[in-house]
């Protein structure tokens, strides 16, 4: 019989729908023993306002209360996964801080739960959530599962991220010439725009028309900004 382990490896490289990657990783949650898991990822782009997607099995009525009440601003999971990437267990301490949050969570069965955040080299941060309605995580059960639980976080994350930013990255995908991607290039390494003048023998004027018009196609507002989104969408590597 194929091993959930197996499943997940088996769609890493493939995968194209977040959908079928978050399939196999319930029928991970259900091996581990738990009825619930969620995965919370965030692409750090637009910079001012980055873009958080939420993939999860909750309870319907849950998942709607979550957004109504704007829960995402206190839920000390989610606080505790943007500060650190140690592995959570859920307490009554954890949630000390959000007591209403808390009972309304255990009201829709939300009761015992588990939490990892990872963060790769790109800056985009994902974190896995297990959860169940009944059964404390006992110091055995985390000893014995806790680090297939960590190795389920750190390949979500590795398969889902993927796919967001490649979708992402197509989505916004500009195409700047060679020229323009030298210019910013530079431009990433704190040249002015008489030192590129220099450097690639060509007059300012023609340095600034190629600055503007990657700003143009980038949709942004100077070549500051532009040099940023360039390099965050791989543009420079």
């Amino acid at each position: 019989m194929t091993s959930w382990q197996e499943d997940l490896l088996g769609v890493m490289d493939r995968a194209q729908s977040e959908q079928e990657v978050f399939c196999k990783i319930e029928l991970a949650a259900h091996a581990l023993g738990f009825e619930y898991c969620a995965y919370g990822l965030r692409v750090p782009m637009p910079l001012s306002n980055p873009k958080t997607i939420f993939l999860n099995n909750y309870p319907p009525a849950w998942q709607e209360r979550y957004v109504q009440q704007g829960y995402v601003q206190v839920d000390p999971t989610v606080q505790h996964g943007c500060r650190k990437q140690t592995p959570l267990v859920w307490s009554d301490d954890v949630f000390a801080s959000a007591q209403d949050f808390w009972e309304d969570a255990r009201s829709f069965g939300l009761r015992f739960g588990w939490a990892q955040s990872c963060i790769d080299g790109g800056g985009v941060r994902g974190m896995l959530t297990l959860a169940r309605s009944s059964d404390a995580l006992t110091p055995d059960e985390i000893a014995h599962s806790e680090m297939k639980m960590r190795w389920l976080a750190h390949i979500a994350h590795l398969i889902l991220s993927r796919i967001f930013t490649t979708r992402q990255a197509e989505e916004m995908q500009p195409h700047l010439t060679a020229r323009e991607i030298e210019v910013l290039k530079w431009t990433a390494d704190g040249k002015t725009s008489a030192d590129i003048s220099s450097l690639l023998d060509v007059s300012e004027n023609t340095v600034n028309f190629h600055v503007k018009n990657a700003v143009t196609k980038l949709q942004t507002t100077n070549k500051t900004a532009a040099t940023v989104r360039a390099a965050m969408l791989g543009l420079l590597g």
